[in-house]
C-alpha cells in the first residue's frame, strides 16, 4: 500500500521535534547549571569555618585574658583564612578554628590590617595532614558586579551557632559607613565603603562571608547598626581581596600618609565659587604632618593629586580619594592643586608611613597602672612636643597608681626627672622596681590638658 504524505505536516513535526529536542537541552542545561551552583555553595559551606579566641587585654590597671568567637572562610589549600581584625587581633594567645566536619585546628595569626578590619590566619597544616583532616577552599566572586536587590547569603557563627545560613538582599552596594569608636581605639574603614545587605548579621558572624547565590565570596560580614533591624555591613570583595594578598606577602598592609582629613562638598559649592563635582573639601590638617610642612590649610579646596581630578561631592566618594593618597608608595612626592580664594596653588608632598594612633600597650600589675605608648599620630592630634612618654589608659582601685591621682589620659614624660623616651623605658625601671625588696618611692611628670603636674608612686 502506497501511503501518500503531505509534505507541510511533515515539516511541521519535524520543526516540532526540532523544537522538543531545543527545549530539552536547555532543560538540560539548566539542570547542570543548578547542580552546579549547588555544588559551588556545597563547596562553599564546607571552606566556613568558626574561630575561637582567647587574649590579653591591658585594661583597668591590670591584665586579663578575653574569650571570643567569631567566623572565617578558608581562601587557599594551603588552608589561609580570612576574617575580621576584631575576631583576631596581635594580642592573641590561643586561636582554634573549627571545620566543617566539626574537627578542631590550631591557627597562627600571619597579618592584621585594623584599617579594613581584616586579619589573615594560618591552619595548622602539619596537625591537618597527620591527623588526615580535609577541608573545603572557598572562591571570590565579584563585588563590583552586584546590584541592590540582589540575593546574598550570610554564612558564620551567630551567637556561636555554628554554620549558620542566613537571606537577605544587597541594600546598598556603596554604602558610606563611619565608626568613630573604631576596634578597640584602632582607625577602621577609611578605605572602603560598605557592602549593605538584609542578611541577618549577629555577634559571632563577624569574618564570615557574604555570598551569591552561586557560592561566591563577595564580602566579608564585619557589623551591623545598633538599635536597627536588618541593616548589617560587610567589606567588598575587592578590598577584601587585596588585603587578603598584602597580609600573606608581608604580614601587613603598607600605606602612605599626609594629614589631610577630607571633608564632602555637597551644599557648598557656591560658597567656594565651585562647579559642580569638582574638588574636596579639607576640614583639617594634622599639625607637624607632610601637608601641614608644605603649607595646606583647613578649607582649602584640593582639585586634584599628581594630575588626577578630585570629586569628593558626597560622603561615599571620600574613601576612595583617601585609598587613592594611601595607595602611593611612602616617601613619593605628590602634587597637590589646591584652590585658596580665588588662587590655584600647587604644593609638594611627600608622603609618610601611615600610623594607627594606638600604640603598644602594657601592664604594670603592682602599681595597678595599664598604659599604652604614645605613637606619632598620638602625639599629633594633641600638638604634643614629642613622642615621647606613655598615656593612661586605666587604673586599679586602691592601687599605688590610683591612689598617686594618675588617671586615664594623664602622658607620663618623666620618672625621677629623667625623660622617659617610651615603654621599653618603663618598663625597665618597673623591674628594678619590682626586684627591690624596699622599693623608693618615684616622681612621675605628668601632662594633663596642657598642665604638667608631679605624681608620686608610693610602695
Amino acid at each position: 500500500m502506497l501511503i501518500k504524505l503531505n509534505p507541510p505536516s511533515i515539516m511541521l513535526k519535524t520543526g516540532s521535534m526540532f523544537a522538543s529536542f531545543a527545549a530539552l537541552a536547555l532543560l538540560g542545561m539548566a539542570f547542570t547549571a543548578q547542580a552546579q551552583t549547588k555544588a559551588s555553595f556545597d563547596r562553599l559551606l564546607e571552606a566556613v569555618v568558626r574561630i575561637d579566641v582567647r587574649e590579653t587585654s591591658f585594661a583597668g590597671g591590670t591584665t586579663r585574658l578575653v574569650s571570643g568567637v567569631g567566623s572565617g572562610v578558608i581562601l587557599s589549600k594551603d588552608g589561609l583564612v580570612l576574617t575580621n581584625a576584631h575576631v583576631v587581633s596581635p594580642r592573641a594567645v590561643d586561636i582554634w578554628v573549627t571545620l566543617a566536619n566539626l574537627e578542631r585546628v590550631r591557627a597562627e595569626l600571619l597579618g592584621w590590617d585594623h584599617w579594613t578590619d581584616l586579619a589573615l590566619l594560618q591552619l595548622d597544616m602539619g596537625g591537618v595532614k597527620e591527623r588526615r583532616l580535609a577541608f573545603s577552599v572557598a572562591r571570590f566572586g565579584n563585588s563590583d558586579s552586584l546590584k541592590p536587590g540582589q540575593t546574598v547569603f550570610a554564612v558564620g557563627t551567630p551567637h556561636g551557632l555554628s554554620r549558620t545560613v542566613t537571606k537577605g538582599i544587597i541594600s546598598n552596594k556603596e554604602r558610606y559607613y563611619h565608626d568613630p569608636s573604631g576596634i578597640r581605639g584602632y582607625e577602621t574603614g577609611f578605605f572602603n565603603t560598605w557592602l549593605q545587605t538584609d542578611a541577618a548579621i549577629n555577634p559571632g558572624n563577624s569574618g564570615g562571608p557574604l555570598v551569591n547565590e552561586a557560592g561566591r565570596v563577595v564580602g566579608i560580614n564585619t557589623r551591623t547598626y545598633l538599635g536597627a533591624d536588618n541593616l548589617g555591613f560587610a567589606i567588598p570583595e575587592k578590598t577584601a581581596r587585596r588585603v587578603m594578598q598584602s597580609l600573606a606577602e608581608r604580614g601587613e598592609v603598607e600605606r602612605s600618609y599626609i594629614g589631610l582629613s577630607p571633608g564632602f562638598l555637597q551644599d557648598l559649592e557656591s560658597f567656594y565659587s565651585l562647579d559642580v563635582n569638582q574638588g574636596m573639601l579639607i576640614n583639617s590638617v594634622d599639625p607637624g604632618s607632610p601637608a601641614a610642612l608644605a603649607g595646606i590649610r583647613a578649607s582649602d579646596i584640593a582639585l586634584s593629586i599628581d594630575g588626577r581630578k578630585l570629586d569628593g561631592r558626597f560622603p561615599e566618594q571620600i574613601p576612595p580619594i583617601r585609598n587613592l593618597i594611601a595607595s602611593y608608595p611612602v616617601g613619593t612626592t605628590l602634587t597637590i592643586e589646591v584652590k585658596r580664594g580665588q588662587q590655584v596653588i600647587p604644593f609638594s608632598v611627600e608622603t609618610e608611613r601611615l600610623e594607627s594612633r594606638v600604640g603598644d600597650e602594657w601592664a604594670f600589675e603592682k602599681w595597678g597602672l595599664t598604659v599604652r605608648e604614645v605613637s606619632r599620630s598620638f602625639a599629633r592630634e594633641l600638638q604634643l612636643s614629642s613622642e615621647d612618654g606613655v598615656v593612661v589608659i586605666g587604673t586599679q582601685s586602691a592601687f599605688p597608681a590610683e591612689k598617686a591621682g594618675l588617671r586615664r589620659g594623664d602622658v607620663i614624660s618623666k620618672v625621677n626627672e629623667a625623660a622617659l623616651v617610651g615603654l621599653d623605658d618603663l618598663k625597665a625601671i618597673y623591674e628594678s622596681y619590682d626586684a627591690a625588696s624596699e622599693p623608693d618611692p618615684l616622681l612621675m611628670e605628668t601632662l594633663r590638658n596642657r598642665t604638667v603636674s608631679f605624681k608620686v608612686i608610693k610602695p
